[in-house]
């Protein structure tokens, strides 16, 4: 008798195992445009089983909403296990016929955990790429563009770090020379590096140096990571794909939501969509000062509770929030404006930037100067705070200072450059990228780890203000022709534009901000302060602040429906 339709091989991953006898139909019902249908028939065809006149009879559909049932099911059992429900996904496995992994992939994941090198390596070896003529049956497919000497190399540096780890210096050596060495042909750098940790006086020293963190850490499984990206994902899923899966529909929910305001993840239950009468769009607090001139600059410290502000006079102001009552008046800069504030990672301590060429450290509870730091030959434009809270830099007009780290006690610890003035300064959140703006229309970009001067974005119009998104991965780089521009660090690529304020001769600054990050605010030559959706380039709102300008905004990061502006009228407004 003649095997029943879709009984045989499935992919390489294992049998689709189906039961005998005739199904209702082979794909699912198509969704009806009446909003009162379901997805049923008339015969009730419900969660994957169907009724054939003589019972229900269990059988993979051959098509899932047009999706392939054995990719939904694969992706299904990679779930249940990565969740605990081990039972549950050997009980998919065994109803569906589908196998999560092929025996050769499963052994090269275990040689790989397991530090099993000579098994991996010889697994690797038998591998086939995608688009062989050759049936790849159950061995280690490749994908398209995966080297194989490039997998060798992970394996085997691996391999060598844990040598070291082990102190068997000897054995480490040997891997460097006969089995490193053929693969890092014109790789000197590399070399020189694996060659420097043979002289690690310690295990410790040796992770530090390497980055790594040994055998029993989750080196292993990071190795496998990286591995899998090179396998094809018809016999390797990548990790957790799922989740990954389900976290694209969220952040994809996020972008289509035009006034995104919830700080909680959307539920997977419904469409998600916000209520635009929260979206911050009407003054509801108005901050005067009667001996505060311009404002330049305000920002909100990094738990919300508190905003500094400054400019046009030698005062910094510290509110509280929501109350906005003077916690401080601190007298940062005598006789001096102030250019630029920042808040430590712990919001206790306080950066001060003056036109009388100093920059002062400042307790934020007692409004005390802590420590005032060397005189600077020009004004000092701009500060941020490394991630640890343990140092600062400061970017200034002076170029022979013009970036300078410095630690608590107000030390200088290092001068970046002298190549170029600083107009502004932002630092990314992981520690990595160090972007300065010179007064011509240069961005330049270093390596804040090494200190190594990374490449310059030359512009069409000068810069006034810098921003680095949370993930730092995105430069936000205002300009004074009335044009915002996101920066993908890593690749340079411009990937939006925003339109729709005005630049001119003064600093107007710009910013990401709101639930997610998903927008971008600036201040405006023309008093308006504009809100525009990140992803999209969209402007939501537009808002009448100030008059004459608006010179600075800042968005609560534990408030996503409150933003801060000030301008040359001497105020604030929330």
């Amino acid at each position: 008798m003649p095997a029943p339709e879709g009984d045989g091989q499935g992919s390489a991953n294992g049998t689709m195992r189906v039961s005998n006898g005739s199904r209702a139909a082979d794909e699912l019902p198509t969704t009806s445009s009446s909003n009162s249908r379901t997805l049923k028939t008339s015969s009730e065809s419900t969660n994957g089983l169907a009724r054939n006149g003589k019972g229900l009879v269990e059988g993979p559909p051959r098509n899932y909403f047009g999706h392939a049932p054995e990719e939904v099911t694969r992706i299904l059992i990679q779930a249940l296990a990565d969740m605990g429900y081990h039972d549950a996904a050997e009980s998919v496995t065994r109803s569906s016929g589908y196998e999560l992994e092929n025996p050769t992939v499963a052994a090269f994941r275990n040689a790989v955990l397991n530090g099993s090198w000579s098994e991996a390596e010889a697994l690797l070896s038998s591998n086939v790429v995608t688009g062989d003529r050759q049936h790849p049956g159950d061995g280690l497919v490749l994908a398209p563009g995966a080297d194989r000497d490039t997998m060798r190399l992970w394996l085997r540096q691996q391999k060598f770090l844990e040598l070291l780890e082990k102190r068997d210096n000897h054995q480490a050596l040997a891997v460097l020379r006969s089995e490193l060495t053929p693969l890092c042909s014109g790789q000197h750098q590399k070399l020189n590096l694996l060659a420097g940790l043979l002289m690690c006086p310690s295990v410790e020293h040796l992770k530090q140096k390497a980055a790594w963190d040994g055998a029993q850490g989750r080196s292993r499984q990071i190795l496998l990571s990286e591995l899998s990206r090179c396998i094809s994902p018809s016999v390797m899923l990548p990790e957790h794909r799922l989740a990954v899966l389900l976290e694209q529909v969220k952040q994809s929910q996020i972008s289509n939501c035009l006034y995104h305001t919830s700080s909680e993840p959307p539920s997977l239950y419904s469409d998600h969509l916000c209520d635009r009468t929260r979206f911050p769009s009407e003054v509801l607090v108005e901050l005067v000062n009667q001996d505060q001139q311009e404002v330049w600059q305000v920002r909100f410290s990094n738990n919300g509770s508190r905003l500094a502000s400054c400019g046009m006079d030698q005062n910094v102001y510290i509110y509280a929030v929501p109350s906005f009552e003077v916690l401080h008046r601190i007298v940062a800069h005598e006789g001096s404006d102030v250019c630029n504030i920042a808040w430590s990672p712990d919001d206790k301590t306080l950066i001060t930037c003056g036109k009388d060429r100093y920059a002062k450290i400042w307790n934020t509870e007692t409004g005390d100067c802590m420590r005032v730091l060397d005189r600077f030959d020009e004004p000092v434009s701009s500060c941020v705070w490394t991630p640890n809270g343990q140092s600062f830099v400061t970017g200034s007009f002076d170029k022979t200072k013009s970036i300078c780290q410095w630690n608590l006690n107000g030390e200088r610890l290092f001068i970046l450059t002298r190549k170029h003035r600083t107009e502004d300064l932002s630092l990314s959140p992981d520690g990595r990228w160090l972007i300065a703006m010179d007064e011509q229309q240069r961005i330049h970009v270093y390596d804040f780890v090494t200190r190594e001067y990374l490449y310059e974005v030359e512009l069409k119009a000068r810069a006034t203000s810098l921003s680095i998104s949370q993930d730092s991965r995105f430069l936000l780089v205002n300009k004074v022709d009335g044009e915002a521009q996101l920066i993908d660090i890593a690749s340079r690529d411009v990937v939006q534009k925003y339109h729709g304020h005005s630049g001119g001769g003064y600093t107007i600054r710009s910013t990401f901000g709101g639930a997610n990050e998903s927008f971008v605010v600036s201040g405006s030559e023309d008093g308006s302060m504009c809100i525009w959706h990140k992803s999209t380039g969209i402007q939501v709102e537009r808002v009448a602040a100030h008059d004459p300008r608006c010179n600075a905004v800042s968005w609560n990061p534990a408030d996503p429906c409150m933003v801060a502006s000030c301008g040359d009228d001497g105020k604030i407004k929330m």
